[in-house]
């Protein structure tokens, strides 16, 4: 499948894996993962899925969650249930990511996208990692996607167009 655009019902067998959080911001507590069927649950919610090359990396701490942090109010006004980071690193990775964030919550979740399975599927992903995307699902169905194609950039995936799109 090559992308996703507007219009599309969102794919079937969609899952990532992610750590559910603790209430804690220690980042030497693990949880055991757990499968989130993306597929299913998305049917049910409006989310907003963006995807990032790889927790704690500079463009994706310094712009891209800060934008959806900084915006989480908004999102939940406009009726998002869920904001979820994909990323290539696994799902501990991902939820110490959260954690380091001041995330200790459900507000945001922090999933692995295993072996770029779900990016890889709709053409989406740079080498071993994803590009940086964001999608917003509505009930099942794609609302917007979008990939950021400038190096450095969430033109196309930071909150504030994801917002605008809502």
């Amino acid at each position: 499948m090559p992308g996703l655009k507007a219009g599309d019902s969102f794919p079937e067998g969609v899952t990532f894996t992610y750590v559910a959080p603790t209430g804690q911001a220690d980042l030497t507590a693990c949880g055991l993962p757990i499968k989130y069927d993306a597929s299913k649950e998305f049917k049910t919610k409006k989310a907003i899925v963006v995807a990032v090359p790889g927790a704690f990396t500079p463009t994706c701490q310094e712009q891209h969650i800060t934008s959806y942090l900084a915006n989480l109010d908004k999102l939940k006004a406009k009726g998002v249930d869920q904001v979820i980071f994909i990323a290539s690193n696994d799902h501990w990775v991902m939820a110490a990511w959260g954690k380091a964030n001041g995330v200790v919550d459900d507000s945001i979740l922090f999933m692995s996208d295993a072996g770029l399975e779900f990016s890889k599927s709709i053409g989406w992903t740079k080498g071993d990692r994803t590009l940086r995307y964001a999608i917003i699902v509505d009930h099942g169905k794609v609302v917007y996607a979008d990939i950021d194609d400038v190096p450095k950039s969430i033109a196309k995936s930071g909150a504030e167009v994801v917002l605008s799109k809502l």
